[in-house]
């Protein structure tokens, strides 16, 4: 009886590893198969969907997204979530755009303060979760209408100019390359040097476990602050991102963007209980949902209805994240 007793110890730590690695295994080629369906559709029903000119129009519309996916996942890998990064993102380009107001020589002041001000939105944000210790749906959701208010004062309907060169170049191809895909490389690159540092460990040790982390000597209240603080930052990105894409403002624009970064965070196999995935994964899952986006349209589905397909999305990557087998065995 002791025997076996130990080998069941012994061997079932063993099992809890190789089903996490399938579990990882299974949602990735998820979200690749997805992507596959997304492109194979979309190029059938768009011909030109491999040109030059298609390329550069569809990825300048997915960069802000993918930014934005990028921003929730470092959040919910520290086991929260924001509900206010699209007011983020429009109350930072209503700020940028009227400071630039249309002067090539302001762009960088225009990118520092968008990105400032979505930096001090996330600190906003970290605060009222981790030092108030408010949860962060009910948070977030509060501070996106706080948000969106200020959008409103700061421009009341969309305007403003933006500097002509900066959309220029947005929509520009550097050695036959995409400006727009490039941004994209660029953004899976920030996101891969950040996870060689010490913050965003401690950022997956505080959402994997925060009584553990906490016991290990990592200042849990400050992680916390802290992804919330980088996810507003890559808001502001994606506000600059959105304003090239767009070339004016508009203080309506970030109404779905928080919503869909959820999804893509969903899709790209994320864990919404923190600790695991990545975002490459939800990156892979907002190009996804911005290529779905086009198939409706190319189906002539009316854009009531692409909520609705939105939201069949998302369940259909909870239920096959539910039924992986690695979540049964942490039961």
């Amino acid at each position: 009886m002791r025997t076996d007793t130990a080998k069941v110890e012994t061997s079932s730590p063993r099992k809890t590893v190789w089903r996490f690695v399938m579990d990882l295994r299974v949602q990735a080629l998820t979200t690749w198969v997805l992507l596959a369906i997304a492109v194979t559709l979309d190029a059938i029903l768009q011909p030109t969907f491999f040109t030059l000119y298609s390329i550069t129009s569809n990825f300048a519309t997915f960069v802000p997204l993918v930014l934005v996916a990028i921003a929730q996942t470092i959040v919910v890998v520290g086991g929260g979530l924001d509900l206010s990064l699209g007011a983020v993102v429009a109350l930072s380009s209503v700020l940028a755009v009227t400071i630039m107001g249309g002067r090539g020589d302001r762009i960088g002041l225009g990118f520092l303060v968008a990105v400032g001000a979505g930096a001090a939105c996330g600190l906003a944000n970290g605060l009222i979760v981790s030092v108030v210790r408010l949860q962060p749906l009910i948070a977030t959701l509060a501070t996106a209408s706080i948000f969106s208010g200020l959008t409103l004062v700061v421009l009341p309907k969309p305007g403003g100019n933006v500097p002509a060169v900066m959309t220029e170049a947005y929509r520009m191809a550097v050695a036959g390359i995409p400006v727009s895909v490039l941004a994209v490389v660029v953004a899976v690159a920030l996101w891969l040097l950040l996870t060689r540092t010490k913050l965003m460990r401690h950022i997956y040790a505080v959402g994997g476990d925060p009584a553990a982390a906490y016991a290990s000597l990592v200042p849990v209240t400050r992680v916390r602050t802290a992804s919330y603080v980088l996810a507003g930052a890559f808001s502001g990105l994606a506000a600059m991102a959105l304003l090239a894409n767009s070339g004016s403002g508009d203080p309506f624009v970030g109404a779905d963007i928080a919503l869909n970064s959820i999804a893509a965070v969903v899709v790209g196999g994320v864990a919404l209980r923190g600790g695991r995935g990545g975002a490459i994964g939800a990156v892979v899952g907002a190009i996804v949902l911005a290529i779905a986006s086009n198939v409706l349209f190319f189906f002539n589905v009316p854009t009531t209805y692409r909520q609705l397909a939105n939201g069949l999305v998302i369940i259909s990557a909870l239920a096959l994240s539910v039924l992986s087998p690695g979540k049964g065995a942490k039961r």
